[in-house]
């Protein structure tokens, strides 16, 4: 089971590096669209966040469900988002900004909300 969760969250974590990858790509160019980094990196990070968190469910340790709620949000308005734009041919600079802001407090909450650095 721990290997199931090691891969899960290696997959997810691809996930949000493909898409913070896609948006930063675009940092520079004056019109912004949703690129196929951005668009398979948020459904793979989705995906695979709801696997993992079925997976710590079985487990023996307790659950952070504030924690996974909080993702699970940031999570679904960042795949809406981007699933809602995939078709256009450009995206708005605010929208673009969202997406990242978006992304890095999800990273961030992973990152400082968590029961592994807890002293």
């Amino acid at each position: 089971m721990e290997i199931l969760r090691l891969v899960l969250l290696f997959v997810h974590l691809l996930g949000f590096a493909a898409l913070v990858g896609g948006l930063l790509v675009q940092a520079r160019d004056s019109e912004k669209t949703v690129n196929a980094a951005m668009r398979d990196g948020v459904g793979t990070a989705f995906l695979a966040g709801l696997l993992l968190v079925g997976v710590l469910e079985a487990g023996d340790d307790p659950v952070n469900h504030a924690k996974i709620g909080v993702k699970f949000t940031i999570g679904l308005v960042l795949l809406v988002l981007v699933m809602a734009n995939v078709r256009k041919p450009t995206i708005p600079q605010g929208l673009w900004a969202g997406l990242l802001l978006l992304s890095v407090a999800n990273v961030a909450v992973a990152v400082f909300w968590s029961p592994a650095h807890a002293a």
